[in-house]
């Protein structure tokens, strides 16, 4: 078991920064690879980006590349988000993922094996 819990989250100008975090726990968390998704009200949950198990390969939707961060740091079992630029459409509530494998092309909600509970992040115009 994967338990994985988010923080970070809050409400920002458009063009501001907000920083998320995801704290990994459980005896094999070290092996999967971890993600962020994304759920708009009335919409489907939607992949950010994710990043290998090994810290090596990084991965982003290209609504976010340019602006997003994904980082991980195996010391501390924590997944990190580092979010600029903000955009109004950014809006959604946020949720950490971890999955057995390396995505090849962008994933589903399906990916992920196990979730966080999820932060709000909330973009004003």
């Amino acid at each position: 078991q994967v338990q994985l819990v988010e923080s970070g989250g809050g409400l920002v100008q458009a063009g501001g920064s907000l920083r998320l975090s995801c704290a990994a726990s459980g005896r094999t968390v070290g092996h999967y690879d971890m993600g962020w998704f994304r759920q708009a009200p009335g919409k489907e949950r939607e992949f950010v980006s994710a990043v290998k198990w090994s810290g090596d390969s990084t991965y982003y939707a290209d609504s976010v590349k340019g602006r997003f961060t994904i980082s991980r740091d195996h010391a501390k079992n924590t997944v990190r988000l580092q979010m600029n630029s903000l955009k109004p459409e950014d809006t959604a509530v946020y949720y950490c993922a971890a999955a057995r494998t390396w995505p090849l092309i962008i994933p589903t909600s399906k990916w992920a094996e196990f979730w966080g509970q999820g932060t709000q992040v909330t973009v004003s115009s």
